[in-house]
């Protein structure tokens, strides 16, 4: 009797566990489709000066500075149509702050060719982005080769001696090399199909629990 009553207590807490973690992706759902508002919203806007604005994540802003080609990065990283290449990653001085500012994409080839560095600074067109969190799955960046897989804080400062805003600059318009990357609002959002798979594995579970119980009592 008491290891049936063990048993029931164990599945009614797993259940409880389930049907948490389907309510917790329920508020990240929520959460989501209020941030990718937010971003369309902030996507609508016009370009404003920099110095002039109040930073935030998806801002769309116009500047100029001094962009410094010899510290330039390459980022490892795949064009829209999913063929390896690079992100071209500069350092701009901009109103005494400094920026990383992305440039857009390149193939291998076009690494070290001054076609790529073709570029009006006075005329900066682009959004702000808060710096992501690197993935410790990502190899190491080779500095001294200048081949990066992530902006780790850290390789960056030790590259360039500088240390930068939270914010990238991605440069915006119709530029054919680099080539920016396209900012839009479309971001993962899977929260709905989670929490439908915990509550149907919650709903299975008790299912399951009351037919054998049923059963065997």
């Amino acid at each position: 009797m008491r290891n049936k009553l063990l048993f029931s207590v164990f599945v009614y807490f797993i259940i409880l566990v389930l049907i948490s973690l389907g309510f917790w992706q329920i508020y990240r759902l929520n959460w989501k489709l209020n941030l990718i508002t937010q971003i369309e919203n902030s996507l609508k806007n016009d370009h404003i000066e920099l110095n002039e604005s109040n930073k935030k994540n998806y801002l769309r802003i116009k500047t100029s500075g001094l962009i410094d080609f010899d510290k330039q990065i390459y980022l490892y990283n795949l064009n829209e149509s999913g063929k390896p290449g690079f992100e071209v990653i500069n350092p701009i001085l901009i109103n005494n702050e400094n920026y990383l500012i992305n440039r857009g994409w390149i193939p291998f080839e076009k690494k070290g060719l001054n076609e790529i560095n073709i570029f009006d600074q006075n005329n900066i067109i682009g959004t702000l982005m808060m710096q992501s969190k690197s993935s410790i799955f990502k190899p190491d960046n080779d500095i001294i080769k200048n081949y990066w897989f992530t902006l780790n804080r850290d390789d960056v400062f030790s590259f360039t001696g500088k240390r930068f805003s939270k914010y990238i600059i991605y440069l915006n318009g119709d530029f054919d090399i680099p080539k920016p990357r396209v900012i839009t609002a479309k971001i993962s959002n899977n929260h709905k199909k989670y929490a439908i798979t915990w509550f149907s594995m919650a709903i299975s579970i008790l299912l399951l629990y009351l037919y054998f119980r049923k059963k065997n009592y």
